[in-house]
């Protein structure tokens, strides 16, 4: 079972991520990210054109007047990360998990839904609607997860989990028309818990490994089996015969494989969509670290973005820098 929540926050003209534990003023913008169990849940704070009506907002826990507590959303959250969770576990125990295919990828490979994607899917959305009504929410379903469903018969989210309580978080209050929710749930693969709020703080066990000088001569490369594209081939181009390429599953187990040191960089060069990197995404800016397109631009998720990544992506604790350059130099 896999836990991962990072929070962050950023404006054009001051940067604010949550990181060890500083009291911090609310920015125009600001990223929350979950995982639960393989649930992704991203949260992209906007100032924009966004906004919901009044009685949109007029029910809701959490929300006084036109503003949304970030404290208690990132609560909430982990709460129908876990509720996603429950149900991955009850479709794991049946036999037959029904799976199904969202369609081939650039490569081929298939790629696979399961009935546990979808009843987390489900689990997680409706309860973040009934919630807090009115928050646009982006997320990677198909016409068939849009099926009609009664908000009567889905209990509200609490806003108080003791995961956050415990902390000596500061909580802000943002507007709740600049609030967007990006949602990817997955299967459960992996068996650890990790969190992390820019500013605030991350879990101890999420550490920087130590440098290596082989970085610069054997780096380890971690790709995606389901899109490895050309990267094998490319890493060997770029690095030389004694790089060791891993293939592993999941973006967000990738990007931790990075600060558990059994990998260096993570290298995707296909497209990829923004749901699947966000949290990744967050954490390696909360630890100092990047996550970049292979040109070194920054993956942005605002509303009004193209979830599609098509610029591949470069993750790494070390050296992004020269990483980058070494790939600049193969076509």
């Amino acid at each position: 079972m896999t836990a991962t929540y990072a929070h962050e926050v950023e404006s054009d003209t001051n940067r604010i991520y949550l990181r060890k534990m500083n009291n911090v003023k609310i920015s125009p913008i600001g990223i929350v990210v979950l995982v639960f169990l393989g649930v992704l849940t991203l949260y992209y704070i906007q100032r924009s054109w966004l906004g919901s009506s009044s009685s949109e907002i007029s029910d809701v826990r959490g929300v006084s007047g036109h503003t949304i507590s970030l404290k208690q959303l990132l609560s909430a959250s982990i709460y129908a990360a876990e509720r996603g969770g429950v149900e991955v576990v009850k479709v794991r125990s049946e036999a037959d998990m029904h799976e199904k295919s969202k369609g081939k990828t650039k490569e081929g490979a298939n790629n696979p839904v399961t009935d546990g994607d979808m009843k987390s899917h489900e689990a997680i959305v409706h309860a973040l609607k009934v919630t807090f009504p009115g928050l646009p929410i982006v997320s990677e379903e198909s016409e068939e997860k849009k099926k009609k469903w009664d908000p009567k018969e889905v209990k509200k989210l609490e806003l108080n989990h003791p995961e956050i309580n415990g902390l000596s978080l500061v909580d802000k209050e943002v507007p709740i028309g600049d609030v967007t929710i990006w949602v990817d749930p997955l299967d459960a693969t992996q068996e650890y818990t990790v969190w992390a709020w820019v500013n605030h703080g991350h879990s101890k066990q999420l550490t920087a490994p130590t440098y290596k000088d082989s970085l610069k001569t054997s780096p380890k490369i971690i790709v995606s089996r389901s899109h490895a594209g050309n990267v094998e081939a490319k890493a060997k181009e770029t690095f030389g015969e004694g790089v060791e390429v891993i293939a592993a599953g999941g973006a967000g187990y990738k990007v931790l494989e990075l600060f558990a040191g059994n990998a260096d960089a993570y290298i995707h060069t296909t497209l990829i969509k923004k749901w699947d990197i966000c949290a990744g995404n967050a954490i390696l800016k909360e630890m100092n670290s990047k996550m970049t397109t292979l040109k070194g631009e920054p993956i942005t998720y605002e509303f009004t973005s193209n979830p599609k990544n098509d610029g591949g992506l470069l993750a790494t604790i070390w050296d992004h820098s020269n990483f980058l350059a070494k790939l600049s130099q193969v076509s």
